[in-house]
């Protein structure tokens, strides 16, 4: 739920996500509201004869349907999971990089503060338009040229640091081309999934996906602020080389990454923006969930601002908080590596609210603890929860999600996340300074429990992921 971010061995593929199948059997529409089917299969791993529009592959032909290769014998899947990998390990390295270069080549955190800000602005700015982009040009060449772009990028960055001056405007310019470059690369990446695994493995893929975004923040972060100790050059070195190697990696991916577009007239792009978001205010059901994630992402990001004072005020270190804050990491890469398994077990509607719910209560105790390895746990919790979750929405995104529009759809939910996490930290500042931490934890608790009880009695999450669109 929280981006939210080395590769780890994916888990063993199950077969198709089981809520998936048993909610589209019993709904009359799909999310698009064309219809589902309600076709037999072959043993546990079946598939519908008639899926949500957007779904990779054919349908089985019966009984004896050759089973697909195993994930980890797919060798365009590899090359696509270990490619991107290497992209967002580079891209979480000079996340931390280009502030702290600033910071101690200038000595002014507003300027350190002004490069991390340049870097994230693409995720505000670019994600719309981006996500339309994706949907009209071919998905692997926006990731060679993304991919290609990083590592000028990256390499032009060095070269000024060895240089020994600190240009700020260039800088605020590399950075940002960097962020905006990062965003077509994640928004291609996702969309081209479905064209490299059956439908049948779509969980599996997620789950891999999800582990390596976590894998890659929690090694990305000690990486880019380790080689900045040596000099403030080398985390970009290693990220050209990084990006050099992620495009290698999809230089070697066969096969087209989106379906046939035909001759259809090509339209505006503020118009293809605004079918995306046509599209998605029609998802009823991902509605409900989007608006779940806004919320809780802001929640999250006022905890961490709340345990930050928290453990300064109790006399603590800032090795202490980074410890906290990567645990949570930790645990959202082994929610991410069991994700599969829970959305074998439990509905999408009871895996948003039972997520929520678990928050609500994990955040009591952080009121009144100050202990880092008790908060440590709680963080590593928290982030498991948060790691499931990503999985099973990766997986209902993917499937609901229309060929033609799926950089749009991932464009529009990863603004909402990311947006949404910009607001919390002043919110939760203002509230730390009037309340201090214990209070402003129980108030956090408190969104959080009616967040969980929103969704309880929310009527779009109780007609389920595949419910017609009105």
């Amino acid at each position: 739920m929280k981006p939210a971010t080395g590769p780890a061995p994916a888990p063993a593929d199950p077969a198709v996500v089981p809520w998936l199948l048993a909610e589209q059997h019993t709904d009359t529409g799909t999310g698009t509201g064309t219809g589902t089917g309600t076709g037999t299969g072959t043993g546990a791993g079946a598939v519908p004869e008639e899926r949500p529009p957007g779904t990779a592959g054919p349908a089985p032909a019966g009984k004896d349907a050759a089973a697909p290769v195993p994930l980890r014998r797919n060798r365009d899947y590899r090359l696509l999971w270990g490619g991107a990998g290497l992209s967002l390990l580079s891209g979480r390295a000079t996340a931390v990089a280009y502030p702290l270069a600033v910071l101690w080549a200038t000595g002014s955190p507003g300027d350190a503060g002004l490069v991390g800000t340049a870097l994230l602005l693409p995720q505000l700015v670019v994600q719309l338009p981006g996500g339309a982009l994706v949907d009209r040009w071919d998905r692997r060449r926006v990731m060679l040229a993304a991919g290609l772009g990083q590592a000028v990028v990256a390499g032009a960055v060095a070269a000024l640091l060895l240089s020994g001056q600190v240009l700020l405007w260039a800088l605020l310019a590399a950075a940002f081309v960097e962020g905006t470059l990062g965003v077509l690369f994640q928004l291609a990446e996702r969309a081209a999934v479905p064209a490299v695994v059956p439908p049948e493995q779509i969980g599996a893929a997620m789950t891999g996906n999800e582990a390596r975004t976590r894998g890659a923040a929690i090694a990305g972060q000690p990486l880019g602020s380790g080689l900045v100790t040596l000099g403030s050059a080398l985390p970009f070195v290693a990220a050209a080389a990084g990006q050099l190697a992620a495009v290698a990696c999809l230089f070697g991916v066969r096969g087209r990454l989106q379906r046939d577009r035909g001759q259809a007239p090509r339209t505006a792009l503020a118009a293809e923006v605004r079918a995306g978001l046509l599209w998605m205010w029609r998802q009823r059901f991902l509605r409900a969930v989007m608006a779940a994630v806004a919320v809780s992402n802001i929640l999250f990001q006022g905890l961490n601002l709340a345990v930050m004072s928290g453990i300064q005020s109790a006399g603590g270190t800032e090795f202490q908080v980074g410890a906290v804050l990567s645990l949570s990491g930790a645990g959202g890469l082994v929610g991410a590596l069991s994700g599969g398994r829970w959305t074998e077990r439990l509905s999408m509607r009871a895996l948003v609210i039972g997520g929520l719910a678990v928050w609500a209560l994990l955040m009591v105790p952080v009121a009144v603890l100050r202990d880092p390895y008790a908060l440590g746990a709680i963080f590593a919790l928290s982030g498991y929860v948060g790691g499931v979750f990503n999985v099973a929405g990766s997986v209902y995104l993917v499937r609901i999600a229309p060929d033609e529009m799926r950089g749009r759809a991932n464009s529009l939910a990863m603004l909402v996340g990311g947006g949404a996490m910009a607001v919390g930290p002043v919110a939760a500042g203002f509230a730390l300074e009037g309340l201090g931490p214990t209070r402003t934890v129980l108030g956090l608790s408190l969104a959080m429990a009616l967040t969980a009880l929103a969704a309880l009695v929310s009527p779009a999450l109780r007609r389920g992921p595949f419910a017609a669109a009105g």
